[in-house]
């Protein structure tokens, strides 16, 4: 029936035009939230993310939907997810050290580790991943690897980011080194650095 073959063609031309899930998965303070503000300003025109010297500024998923990313003729439409920091412990005294009261330190420190337990519930909800690392630190960490760990377990396409590589201490090398399995793409997500060559790796990703 006509009806039938209409229904069926727009069933196609929307599976077509899928919306990718992008999440944004690292450790604390790697620049996961300069980096969601840099490719939402770069396509959409509007940051999305606070960003904070204290660690665990951003305590809950934060969503940028149908983000659309062109690179080289093609077009991406992404949910562009900022995740909470991945911690393996929140302590707050970490930020009585940067001056905030007790019980101020105490409730971000809950937030704090309800968000890495929202972060790991959401990979059920990610069709591709870019794991931010620093640069300047050393790789070999518990949290990079339980993050990778989670991710490859659910066949989740990763793409490292070697993320600060404008300081004159980044290595990222030694980030390639750790983890040669997955693809890396070195950023400056505060300056802007090679990114384009990470919206075309998410690009060829996705596809």
């Amino acid at each position: 029936m006509p009806f039938q073959g209409l229904f069926k063609w727009l069933l196609g031309f929307f599976r077509g035009r899928k919306t990718f899930s992008l999440g944004i998965y690292g450790n604390v303070n790697t620049g996961k939230s300069t980096l969601a503000n840099r490719i939402s300003m770069d396509w959409t025109g509007e940051a999305m993310s606070k960003v904070s010297e204290i660690p665990h500024e951003t305590r809950e998923v934060i969503k940028k939907e149908r983000v659309s990313i062109r690179v080289d003729g093609k077009e991406l439409t992404i949910n562009l997810l900022d995740m909470p920091g991945i911690a393996t412990k929140v302590d707050y005294h970490e930020f009585v050290d940067y001056g905030m009261s007790k019980d101020d330190a105490q409730q971000r420190a809950k937030e704090a580790t309800k968000g890495v337990i929202e972060a790991i519930k959401w990979l059920e909800h990610v069709d591709i991943a870019l794991v931010v690392m620093d640069a300047c630190l050393d790789p070999y960490t518990q949290v990079n690897i339980t993050i990778l760990g989670n991710l490859e377990a659910r066949n989740i396409p990763v793409i490292i980011v070697a993320n600060k590589i404008d300081k004159k201490s980044a290595k990222p090398e030694r980030i390639r080194a750790a983890f040669p399995q997955h693809h890396v793409v070195e950023v400056s997500a505060l300056k802007g650095d090679n990114v384009n060559k990470l919206y075309e790796e998410i690009v060829k990703r996705a596809r």
